[in-house]
């Protein structure tokens, strides 16, 4: 036996834990996408208006190269885009040049022109300079049933992964509604947090529906956590080895498990620390939800 063997196993023997038990990272928090099983950590990243600056910025362009670094280093995997959301596809190509297969690729169709959606969405694989995407979605369900054909038409070639609908802001959800009973998609992706709870009855139906649910606005657009800064961290969250609020939060949206993954935007690698955080260690349990909700019931 070699001497690490020896070592692990005089520590079993002892009623100690094995050396290499203890030498394993922790677990990373994942979730699957129902339609086709693939694992996604359940913490994304988001690129509205963080990731909208010109390539020619160097200085802009090198802090966001910091966020993606920090980013995959702490196990993250999906991004998430928009042409909505000015230069951050070509912000995105350009960064991810040599990170493609750590990469879970999520992206939109932004039109109400139906013709257009196919010329719009071949400029986003072009700037994201990938030949396939992990998920497209329809934004602000703009045009939807005639981009949704041509996403399945696209699907069923192997040019997309996943498809389906984007909504924000507790916008149309009769119409969201209508289409988790009514249309075969994979991921919904929505607006909630602990200040926006509205779309809680949409995301039990998708899960019903066998739907990922991709949640945006986590913080409530950034305003919620600049609100909790005047807020003690409650015990609960000290509980569940929680050190920030932004870490808190996520946990609390996690818990329920009927979201697959968040996705906050930052411009700052140490927030991405914070946010990726929420990935180890316990969620909370109902009580302990409530008891969350409760102690940031003066930021809501």
């Amino acid at each position: 036996m070699q001497r690490r063997d020896l070592l692990c196993a005089a520590a079993v023997s002892a009623g100690l834990p094995s050396a290499l038990a203890l030498a394993q990272p922790e677990p990373l928090l994942t979730r699957t996408i129902p339609s086709s099983g693939l694992v996604v950590p359940a913490v994304g990243l988001g690129t509205w208006q963080t990731f909208d600056v010109p390539i020619s910025d160097l200085e802009a362009l090198a802090r966001r190269r910091e966020v993606l670094e920090r980013f995959f280093a702490l196990g993250g995997r999906a991004i998430d885009s928009s042409p909505m959301y000015g230069y951050a596809e070509a912000v995105l190509g350009e960064l991810m040049r040599g990170q493609d297969q750590r990469l879970i690729a999520m992206s939109k169709v932004w039109t109400g022109i139906a013709s257009y959606g196919t010329t719009q969405m071949g400029r986003s694989y072009g700037l994201w300079r990938l030949p396939r995407l992990d998920v497209m979605l329809v934004h602000n369900l703009l045009a939807w049933r005639a981009h949704l054909k041509t996403l399945r038409d696209w699907q069923a070639q192997g040019r997309v992964g996943h498809i389906g609908i984007s909504t924000s802001h507790g916008r149309a959800a009769d119409e969201v509604r209508q289409i988790l009973n009514a249309e075969r998609i994979d991921v919904l992706q929505i607006t909630y947090s602990p200040a926006d709870r509205s779309a809680e009855p949409l995301i039990a139906l998708a899960a019903e529906r066998g739907v990922a649910v991709v949640i945006n606005r986590p913080f409530d657009g950034g305003t919620l956590l600049e609100r909790l800064r005047r807020v003690s961290l409650p015990g609960v969250a000290r509980d569940l080895r929680c050190t920030s609020w932004a870490e808190t939060v996520l946990k609390w949206e996690l818990a329920n498990p009927a979201v697959s993954c968040a996705i906050p935007a930052t411009t700052n690698p140490e927030h991405v620390g914070q946010n990726l955080a929420a990935l180890r260690g316990p969620l909370p349990d109902a009580r302990q939800r409530a008891a969350l909700l409760a102690a940031m019931q003066p930021a809501l």
